[in-house]
């Protein structure tokens, strides 16, 4: 995809979505941080409605310490793999505690030395809690880059690395979760809503004709993208963006 079809590529997911944000619920930097590495391998929606029960007994490095590993998982049961999460979580509270004053880090060593905390997890942290320019390649964003052939790459590293080098300096900040939003209702793996795509006409994916039926879909720069309905409370919104 070249640089003028990728300025317009995002231009369109900006004007369906002028304000995207995460789908996990958090006030702080550090029940972000919680919640991220909450999510591997399991829902917003699930981890969620983990958190609404956690967070108001235990929002803090040494509230979750005071809880113990049993306590812990008493709230993040129903979460997958909520044995070796705990673990972790409990241990980034200790490093949390002795080494960063009860602070969530922003520095990326820092933060990638974290328990649970990868390559990916840091990149959501830098963006979502502290306003930095990263990407971080989930399974949705890796699709959507390979698929659409925005930034093809055969590793996540190499679709982040491609990501920052196309996507234009003004889209970048707020990139990471155009790409997830569209991934996930919009371009998903299995029947993709091509028809209702706002970036169709740029796609490069062979097999789009297929998805969107015999009557070519009416591009529009302000189509919705999809989301998921709200439950509850209103979803809060980062600080930084």
């Amino acid at each position: 995809m070249d640089k003028a079809r990728i300025s317009t590529f995002f231009r369109r997911l900006k004007a369906a979505n002028p304000h995207p944000t995460t789908e996990l619920d958090y006030r702080t930097p550090f029940e972000l941080l919680i919640a991220v590495i909450l999510s591997a391998q399991a829902t917003d929606v699930g981890v969620n409605k983990a958190t609404k029960t956690l967070y108001p007994i235990a929002n803090t490095p040494r509230a979750i310490l005071a809880l113990g590993l049993d306590g812990l998982k008493q709230h993040i049961r129903t979460i997958g793999l909520f044995n070796s999460k705990a673990k972790h979580i409990l241990e980034t509270c200790r490093i949390l505690e002795t080494e960063h004053g009860g602070e969530v880090p922003r520095e990326r060593a820092a933060l990638e030395k974290l328990p649970g905390v990868g390559r990916k997890t840091a990149n959501v942290i830098l963006n979502t809690a502290f306003g930095e320019p990263t990407i971080a390649v989930d399974t949705h964003i890796f699709r959507v880059s390979n698929r659409t052939g925005l930034a093809r790459g055969r590793t996540p590293l190499a679709v982040e690395q491609k990501l920052i080098e196309v996507v234009p300096r003004g889209y970048r900040k707020d990139a990471h979760h155009w790409l997830i939003l569209h991934g996930r209702y919009t371009c998903t793996a299995r029947s993709p809503r091509c028809r209702d795509c706002p970036v169709h006409d740029l796609c490069e994916w062979d097999e789009k004709a297929c998805c969107a039926s015999l009557k070519a879909p009416v591009v529009r720069t302000d189509a919705p993208i999809a989301r998921r309905p709200r439950r509850g409370a209103a979803r809060t919104r980062t600080a930084s963006e």
